[in-house]
């Protein structure tokens, strides 16, 4: 083969790559898109329900004094919520931190919500929806690293739907489906039923009346349950509400040694409108 032939072919061989993450990158943007303005439909209700004081009548007290701190009386259900955030995460827990930045759209009624974050090296996909939870990693945004689905799934992401809803606390206001009990004068139990499942965190309220810790059983892949705890810090105004700016999880392992393993900070929050960002 002739020189000039290598010559040419070579920067072609080695465009093929680039060209087949850009064509993957561009595929799950459009899919993200696609997917969010699903999850966002609009409802056949009416106008949302408003919340008044007369709804925390029986609560326990920490969590009557959370509310009152978030929200205002005679202010609408939010039906949804979307965000920016920068941070830190671990893809194992003894690797280093590496920074991370995503997107999330969240929806209070029915439960669901679709996470995207980026790394110089991956693109995760986290989703609770229709009641099933999935899990996808891409290497460079296109190769197909995992896809994590299945029962333990399934809990494990409407567990973060329900300890992601600090940043929509009307939905966090007692129904048919989910119900706050008492455990001492700075926690209560929340414990939510939905599609056949039940979920539940200890959940604590510092000085301020702002949730800041929330902790269950999960699954850590093949491991079996192990108490995971997420926290909450930094409250800000955001719109009218009082949720956090700063959002942290990690796992306890079995000697109490808690290991955090993602660190979220907002950048932005929108309640309105309730469609992809562009």
């Amino acid at each position: 083969m002739k020189k000039k032939t290598i010559a040419l072919l070579v920067p072609a061989a080695l465009a093929l790559p680039v060209a087949a993450v850009w064509l993957g990158r561009a595929w799950a943007a459009r899919q993200l898109r696609q997917d969010v303005t699903r999850l966002f439909a609009p409802a056949p209700d009416p106008a949302p329900p408003v919340y008044e004081e007369a709804q925390l009548r029986g609560l326990p007290a920490p969590v009557q004094r959370y509310f009152r701190r978030v929200l205002r009386p005679g202010q609408p259900y939010r039906r949804g919520v979307r965000l920016r955030h920068t941070g830190q995460f671990k893809t194992d827990l003894g690797k280093d931190w590496v920074a991370i930045e995503g997107e999330q759209y969240l929806r209070a009624d029915p439960p669901g919500f679709i996470w995207q974050g980026r790394t110089r090296q991956f693109t995760a996909r986290d989703e609770y929806v229709d009641g099933r939870g999935h899990l996808r990693v891409l290497l460079l945004g296109a190769v197909p690293l995992l896809h994590g689905q299945g029962p333990h799934y399934d809990q494990g992401e409407l567990l973060r739907w329900l300890g992601e809803c600090v940043w929509l606390p009307t939905a966090l206001l007692p129904s048919a489906h989910l119900r706050w009990t008492s455990l001492d004068e700075h926690s209560a139990r929340l414990t939510l039923q939905h599609q056949g499942l039940t979920v539940s965190y200890r959940v604590r309220f510092n000085e301020q009346d702002e949730l800041t810790e929330f902790e269950t059983q999960r699954y850590q892949g093949d491991a079996g349950l192990l108490t995971w705890q997420g926290r909450a810090t930094h409250y800000r105004d955001w719109h009218g509400q009082w949720v956090p700016t700063v959002l942290e999880g990690s796992w306890v392992q079995n000697d109490g040694q808690r290991q955090p393993y993602a660190r979220f900070v907002v950048q932005r929050l929108d309640y309105d409108p309730l469609q992809p960002f562009p």
